[in-house]
């Protein structure tokens, strides 16, 4: 029998998840705040112990963007949750200037996400997983909102809210050939890599065989951590493509990862936005950073003169179907060539690793019993979803509208300005009644972002 607990009191606003993008909305609540402008918050999040990917931290892992495009610097250079605030705040600022790059470890960036989550540790409550989001009333305009939640007990929690920010991010994606295995002890996907890797015959030095599926940096970086790190591993890397490609991060493709740019793509109507999506995707998906291509090019060149043979590239493969194999896994794996005529070949591996990027729609399980009032879902310029004129407490998104507001939707690069954006519009929509809160930490007056000032081309 599920436990519930008392209500909790009614909050401003709820967020569900405290990862980086609701992290950069408590920012924006509060210099919003400390210009008089306060609202109520608490966020909700499922990890225990705050880490932002922190299962997939491999060590060949660098940011892809630059240290300026953290939570708060474009917006606010001067503001205290800058990572250059953070450098100096733990002695390495000389330091890290010396290495002369603007792309920090994925591990230090973790720990500047940490440092920062920890000065909102009073409004975020830990290891509390949402199960759902329904009306607080069954009848009439619908002014409050019930975010139901439930910690590792399974004991429930519910909180009442006047509006939702719902930043919950992606779900692992399990191709379906995969999907019979279940829970295999000898898959897994890569969002789970540390843990698991770490629970592996491979770490005692056993002789383990390995397939990494997928094309893109996740799969490379398992790829080349499996190789350069587990002497006793025979790893295979098995893509669909007849090569691995690099990922575009020229100056002027790089701008359309511009704030500004989400106002370009939000004014076209879908097919354009559809274009312009798909003319981009070698930005972001199936591609891989420059210096780890030439890694992995190199350690199999290596391969060709000692004569040893640990790690190979598959390619034009696609798996048609996966199954136990005496506690491994045997892959069914077919061409994608329609030349082949059906050819297939079947291999045994003692284990495989899914890089096989996310889903982006737990917001349709979670939102579930607001289905009534939110026609199709779209959302406006704000990321509020447009709702049927009962619902009256507003519902907004943060990492599912890629498909209206561009690329840069699921990434780092425009948080800071997408927080300010919700944080105003919050405000818009509760302002008259906020409860508000303590303004804890003064940051500097920050108005809402101009639509211009970002990228260097102009559009007209």
């Amino acid at each position: 029998m599920t436990q519930r607990s008392p209500t909790t009191a009614v909050q401003d606003v709820i967020g569900i998840g405290f990862g980086p993008s609701n992290l950069a909305l408590a920012i924006a609540l509060e210099e919003q705040a400390a210009n008089g402008h306060a609202l109520s918050a608490r966020f909700l999040e499922r990890q225990p112990d705050y880490h932002w990917h922190g299962e997939t931290l491999v060590k060949q892992s660098e940011m892809q963007i630059s240290f300026l495009k953290d939570l708060v610097s474009l917006r606010n250079p001067t503001s205290p949750y800058s990572f250059v605030n953070y450098l100096h705040r733990h002695g390495r600022l000389v330091d890290f200037i010396n290495l002369r790059t603007f792309y920090p470890s994925r591990l230090e960036y973790d720990d500047y996400l940490r440092w920062v989550a920890g000065h909102f540790a009073d409004q975020c409550t830990l290891g509390t997983e949402v199960l759902r989001v329904e009306p607080a009333t069954a009848h009439g305009p619908v002014d409050l909102l019930r975010v139901v939640s439930a910690d590792a007990d399974g004991r429930e929690t519910t909180h009442l809210a006047r509006s939702v920010v719902l930043s919950s991010g992606g779900t692992p994606h399990v191709p379906e050939s995969f999907a019979r295995l279940g829970n295999h002890s000898r898959l897994c996907h890569h969002s789970r890599y540390l843990r698991w890797i770490g629970s592996q015959p491979c770490q005692q030095g056993a002789p383990m065989r390995i397939a990494v599926i997928g094309a893109g940096q996740s799969a490379a970086e398992a790829f080349a951590d499996l190789h350069d790190n587990y002497p006793s591993v025979r790893v295979d890397m098995i893509i669909r493509g007849a090569a691995l490609k690099p990922a575009d991060d020229s100056p002027f493709v790089n701008e359309i990862f511009a704030p500004a740019y989400t106002d370009l793509v939000f004014e076209q109507a879908q097919a354009d936005r559809d274009r312009l999506i798909a003319s981009y995707l070698n930005t972001n998906y199936s591609v891989i950073d420059a210096e780890l291509i030439e890694h992995i090019y190199a350690l199999l060149y290596k391969q060709k003169v000692s004569g040893q043979f640990r790690a190979a590239l598959l390619t034009d493969k696609t798996v048609l179907a996966a199954q136990d194999s005496r506690g491994g896994i045997e892959l069914v794996l077919g061409s994608v060539n329609a030349s082949d005529d059906g050819a297939t070949e079947t291999r045994r591996y003692d284990a495989v690793v899914l890089a096989t990027g996310y889903r982006r729609e737990s917001h349709h399980r979670l939102l579930a019993p607001l289905a009534a009032y939110l026609g199709e879902g779209e959302v406006d310029r704000e990321y509020r979803i447009r709702t049927d004129d009962a619902l009256r407490a507003p519902v907004f998104l943060q990492g599912f509208c890629q498909a209206s507001h561009g690329l840069s939707d699921t990434l780092l690069s425009v948080l800071p300005a997408r927080a300010a954006e919700i944080a105003a519009a919050l405000y818009d929509a509760l302002g008259n009644g906020a409860a508000g809160g303590q303004v804890r930490v003064p940051g500097a007056s920050v108005a809402r972002p101009a639509a211009h000032g970002y990228g260097m081309a102009q559009r007209r």
